[in-house]
């Protein structure tokens, strides 16, 4: 079953409980930058980063930033894609959190973190909407030592 969020994001009252249960989560921490994942990941981030007082970065499919890039690939069930992120985007020891709207296999994170990773950033947490735990990304996460959040988690196929 396919999970999404669009219809959670035109509640004014859901979006607004998602916004608030994250900031939540990561008000007492100290936080430079928030990362978001295209494309939801772009609409849960900004507010989350607004919110918290911190700027916000993009990460896109590669190809759609419009300044100097560094990229990192990362596997699909059917192939690879590329994620890139813009190489002054994030400064040697900024604190870093990871912005997504739902996690599955894990991969996408991975990928992302990797970014912020090689142009010197520390991922302090990743956070999502949703988690879907029978498919174990917030585990492969975890592995690789990433602290994990979400805020609701769905089981099952």
């Amino acid at each position: 079953m396919f999970r999404d969020i669009t219809t959670l994001l035109q509640d004014p009252q859901g979006l607004r409980m998602v916004v608030d249960g994250l900031v939540a989560q990561y008000e007492n921490q100290k936080i430079d930058k928030v990362v978001g994942i295209e494309a939801r990941g772009f609409v849960i981030g900004a507010a989350l980063a607004y919110e918290l007082g911190v700027g916000f970065v993009p990460i896109r499919k590669a190809g759609k930033l419009p300044a100097e890039t560094i990229s990192q690939s990362y596997e699909l069930e059917y192939g690879t894609d590329q994620l890139e992120i813009h190489t002054d985007a994030i400064a040697v020891g900024e604190q870093v959190l990871l912005v997504d709207d739902l996690i599955a296999t894990g991969g996408t994170a991975l990928a992302a973190a990797a970014l912020i990773q090689q142009l010197g950033g520390i991922v302090i947490g990743s956070a999502f909407v949703i988690d879907l735990p029978d498919i174990g990304g917030m585990e492969r996460l975890r592995e690789v030592g990433l602290k994990t959040f979400s805020l609701c988690a769905f089981g099952g196929e």
